[in-house]
């Protein structure tokens, strides 16, 4: 990726609307693109994935892969496929981008709106970090770079501002809480993630990527899909240690959490 090197394979989970697909389309559209690009979502012959199809139709180095976050066999299954590809090679970039944002106020939120949420944003990135770590360990012993870099290996998990403590907007503007309590509980895994793999020579970095026009971001949104991902990409390029084990935004800065 321009400043830091090509990532010769990644996985991005979501893959099939909203930041996930835009991050698929600008990375495919580089000069440098990656070797091999994983797009996942859950059901890729749906019509929620007809444009990540007919990107891939264009582009033989993206792999569609069936994944549901919340099924362990799903994920093996994933992992199996993507290990078939890389032909001995490891993954260098994992993105945890897949995610819900339910309605959920402080009156309205029940036992099994938040379980649910947290399956999916917390659990769900566990659960496909532990499948992946092979793969992720082994691009890590195989690289030639020194210190901690997305072109090595690395874990980046979806965050946001709505998760932090020390930073936390208003409830008039973001109830959702579901969804908030799960990214603040996933940006402690990113943490624990970052004490235990630093010695493998994997970066953990948890990313917010704005306030953006989506799906769950909703059309009052500051910015669009496009400047978000080309903010989030030249960040991943310039991604060191002293980002691990914290949370950045799309421009780079250090968000409290």
């Amino acid at each position: 990726m321009a400043a830091g090197g090509n990532i010769q394979s990644i996985l991005v989970t979501g893959g099939n609307r909203g930041i996930g697909l835009e991050l698929v389309k600008q990375l495919v559209e580089r000069p440098n693109p990656p070797e091999w690009l994983f797009a996942a979502c859950r059901d890729p012959e749906g019509a929620r994935a007809q444009e990540l199809k007919n990107l891939a139709s264009k582009h033989p180095n993206i792999v569609i892969l069936q994944l549901e976050a919340t099924d362990p066999g799903s994920i093996q299954t994933a992992a199996k496929k993507v290990e078939a590809h890389l032909g001995g090679s490891g993954l260098n970039l994992l993105i945890n981008n897949a995610g819900v944002m339910p309605e959920s106020t402080l009156e309205s939120a029940t036992p099994a709106d938040m379980l649910d949420v947290y399956k999916i944003n917390l659990v769900g990135p566990m659960l496909i970090t532990q499948a992946f770590l092979p793969l992720l360990k082994k691009a890590a012993q195989g690289s030639s770079q020194t210190g901690l870099s997305c072109g090595k290996a690395a874990i980046i998990n979806m965050s946001t501002i709505g998760g932090s403590i020390g930073n936390a907007p208003s409830m008039s503007t973001f109830q959702v809480i579901s969804y908030r309590c799960s990214k603040i509980a996933l940006n402690m895994l990113t943490r624990c993630q970052s004490l235990g793999y630093k010695e493998d020579g994997i970066l953990c970095t948890a990313l917010h990527p704005g306030w953006v026009k989506t799906e769950l971001g909703t059309a009052k949104a500051e910015l669009t899909v496009d400047e978000s991902v080309r903010g989030i990409l030249k960040v991943l390029s310039s991604l060191s240690e002293k980002h691990h084990g914290i949370v950045v935004n799309w421009e780079g800065r250090t968000v409290p959490w």
